[in-house]
């Protein structure tokens, strides 16, 4: 199983985790919030450290984080936004740079919601929680 846990406070994660569900025409992934139950409980399962706020994968038992979990989601949805996978040959630590970056500034960029997103009937059973 594949399962992204995500910001649920964040407005760039939500309309990232809705990006994903149209692109995921199979169904691939699951999703949770990190705040939630199952997200905490994940984390402390996978022992992902408290400083990782934004998105995390977990994929058969294997956690990706930053740049790797992004790229990984992109390998599995739809054409072209799969081709992105192939930026995996950029150097992780140029990846992860980018990445924090856009993470530190996500909030004040986009935004930030009071509450997390409640899915619509028909993707909820999508949602671990």
């Amino acid at each position: 199983m594949k399962i992204i846990l995500f910001d649920g406070f964040c407005n760039l994660c939500d309309k990232s985790v809705q990006f994903i569900i149209d692109r995921d025409r199979n169904g691939t992934f699951h999703f949770a919030s990190l705040q939630s139950d199952t997200g905490r409980k994940l984390l402390q399962k996978y022992q992902v450290t408290e400083e990782v706020t934004s998105v995390v994968l977990v994929d058969n038992n294997t956690v990706y984080v930053q740049s790797d979990a992004a790229l990984r989601i992109c390998k599995h949805l739809t054409r072209p936004w799969n081709y992105l996978y192939l930026a995996i040959i950029i150097p992780k630590r140029v990846r992860d740079t980018v990445y924090r970056f856009i993470a530190k500034h996500r909030y004040r960029w986009f935004g930030k919601k009071n509450s997390c997103m409640l899915p619509t009937p028909e993707i909820k059973k999508r949602f671990l929680e």
